[in-house]
C-alpha cells in the first residue's frame, strides 16, 4: 500500500476510535449526544408537519422520499443514512475543532478527557509529610486521582529553604516546591525547571528556581498560602498543597548522646546533624494553629496516608500540631503509616518498620493509624552509605495496629520507594477488590 494511502487509513482509524472513545461511560458526552439527537427527531417531525401543509407536493418527492419502496424498508433506510450522516459529522467535527490542539493524533483528546473524567472521580486522598517521599507519593498517585491533598511540613530551616525564610521571612516553600513538581501536568519539564539550582558565587548560589519562584509568588500575591495556589495554577496541579500551620514553628528534639546523656536540639537541620538518638521531637510553640484548608481535606478524605519521608524531620512535624492529629483521629478516612524503605543517619539508625510505627506511636498516640504499610524486599543491591540500610520487616507481637508488607522498592534507586508500586499498594488497602 503507497505511503499516502497508509497515513489515510491510519489516521480514519485513529478518528473512529477517537469518536467511540467519547462514548466511554463517565465521558460526559452521551447525554448531549442524547439531546442533540433529540433535537434533530424534533426538528425533523417539524419538518414533516410543514410538508403534510404544503401536500400535495411536485411529482419529485414522490422519488426523493422513496415512496415506491415499502415503508418499512423505507424506515430502516433512512435511519442508516442519517445514522451515517450524523456520524461522520462528529467525527469531521471532531477533527476540525481540536485539529489544533492534538498534533494529528486524534485519540490523544479523547484519552486525554477520558483520564481527566477518570481521576476527578477518584478518591479524596490526604497525603501528610514532605520532602522526597511525599513527592514520590504524590507522583505515583496522581495517575488514579485527581483529589489529592498533600499537607507539607513548614518546620524546614536549612538549605535554601532555610536561607529564604531567615531572610525574607516566608514559609519554607522547599516541600511545596517537591509537591508542586511531583503533581504538576508536564513534570518532566516542570521537575528540571523547579529543582533547577543556581550555581556560581552570585547572591543566587544554593537556591533552586523553584523556591525563588514561589517567594516571590508570595509577594505579589500577598501571602504564602495563596502564593502556593497560585502557583499551582500557573503549573496545571492536580490536586493542592497545604501547609499544617502557617505559624512560625521550630522544630526541638531531645537527644540522647555520650557522654552528654540528653540534649536539647533547636531546628531541624541540625537534628540530624547532631548524631544522636533522637527521644523525642516537638514544636516550638507547641499550640500552633492548624491551616484550616488541611483540616477540611483531613476531615472529608477516603484515605489518609503518613509518609513516607523523614520520620522525625518531616512526618512528624505535621501531626505534632494538635489540630492536625485531632483531625486525623476524627476523620472517618482509612488511615495509613508508610514506613520508610531505608534507614537514615542521624535520625532512623537501626531501625527496623517496629521501631518506625512504635516512634510514631509515642508522640501522636496508639491507634491514629491503624495500618502500617512496609517494603519486604530485601533481596537489592545498592551502594548504601555508611550508616543506612534497608529497613527490616520486624514488628512487635503485640502490635495494635494490621500490618501490610509488599515489594515497595524502587528498582533504579533501591533506598526509595517506587511511586507506582507505592500508589496501587496504598490504593488496593483502600480498595482490596483493585
Amino acid at each position: 500500500m503507497p505511503t499516502s494511502a497508509h497515513n489515510r487509513s491510519t489516521l480514519l482509524r485513529q478518528y473512529v476510535r477517537s469518536v467511540r472513545k467519547w462514548l466511554v461511560p463517565g465521558m460526559g458526552v452521551k447525554r448531549w449526544l442524547l439531546l442533540m439527537g433529540g433535537g434533530i427527531a424534533l426538528l425533523s417531525l417539524g419538518v414533516s408537519f410543514l410538508l403534510r401543509e404544503l401536500y400535495p407536493l411536485p411529482r419529485v418527492f414522490y422519488y426523493l422520499t422513496l415512496q415506491f419502496v415499502p415503508r418499512g424498508l423505507r424506515a430502516v433506510l433512512f435511519g442508516l443514512v442519517g445514522l451515517s450522516a450524523v456520524g461522520f459529522a462528529l467525527m469531521r467535527i471532531n477533527r476540525v475543532l481540536l485539529e489544533p490542539f492534538i498534533e494529528h493524533n486524534p485519540e490523544s483528546v479523547a484519552n486525554a478527557v477520558y483520564s481527566y473524567r477518570k481521576r476527578g472521580r477518584g478518591p479524596r486522598i490526604v497525603a501528610i509529610g514532605g520532602g522526597h517521599g511525599l513527592a514520590v507519593l504524590l507522583r505515583g498517585l496522581k495517575q488514579n486521582t485527581s483529589n489529592l491533598t498533600a499537607i507539607v511540613t513548614v518546620a524546614d530551616d536549612g538549605g535554601s529553604s532555610g536561607r529564604l525564610r531567615r531572610e525574607l521571612g516566608v514559609l519554607p516553600p522547599g516541600d511545596f516546591r517537591n509537591c508542586i513538581a511531583a503533581l504538576a501536568d508536564d513534570e518532566a519539564l516542570t521537575t528540571l525547571l523547579f529543582q533547577y539550582r543556581f550555581g556560581g558565587f552570585s547572591g543566587l548560589n544554593g537556591h533552586s528556581f523553584g523556591n525563588l519562584f514561589i517567594t516571590a509568588m508570595a509577594e505579589v500575591t500577598g501571602s504564602f498560602e495563596r502564593a502556593i495556589l497560585e502557583s499551582g495554577r500557573v503549573l496545571a496541579v492536580q490536586g493542592h498543597a497545604f501547609p499544617s500551620t502557617l505559624q512560625n514553628v521550630k522544630l526541638m528534639a531531645d537527644l540522647r548522646t555520650e557522654p552528654a546523656g540528653v540534649s536539647r536540639v533547636s531546628g531541624e537541620s541540625s537534628i540530624t546533624e547532631a548524631q544522636g538518638a533522637i527521644e523525642r521531637v516537638y514544636l516550638e510553640p507547641d499550640d500552633a494553629k492548624a491551616y484550616p484548608g488541611a483540616v477540611h481535606a483531613l476531615l472529608e478524605a477516603d484515605l489518609i496516608v503518613a509518609g513516607p519521608g523523614s520520620l522525625y524531620t518531616s512526618v512528624l512535624p505535621n501531626l505534632l500540631v494538635p489540630d492536625v492529629a485531632r483531625a486525623v483521629r476524627a476523620s472517618r478516612a482509612l488511615k495509613v503509616y508508610v514506613c520508610n524503605v531505608a534507614t537514615q543517619c542521624g535520625e532512623t539508625d537501626g531501625f527496623d518498620a517496629g521501631d518506625h510505627a512504635t516512634a510514631l506511636e509515642a508522640h501522636v498516640g496508639k491507634g491514629l493509624f491503624p495500618i502500617v504499610l512496609a517494603n519486604d524486599n530485601l533481596d537489592v543491591d545498592f551502594d548504601a552509605p555508611p550508616g543506612v540500610e534497608l529497613v527490616a520487616v520486624g514488628f512487635p507481637p503485640d502490635a495494635g495496629y494490621r500490618v501490610v508488607t509488599t515489594d515497595l522498592v524502587d528498582p533504579a534507586h533501591p533506598w526509595r520507594h517506587d511511586s507506582d508500586k507505592l500508589a496501587q499498594a496504598v490504593l488496593r488497602l483502600l480498595h482490596p477488590k483493585r
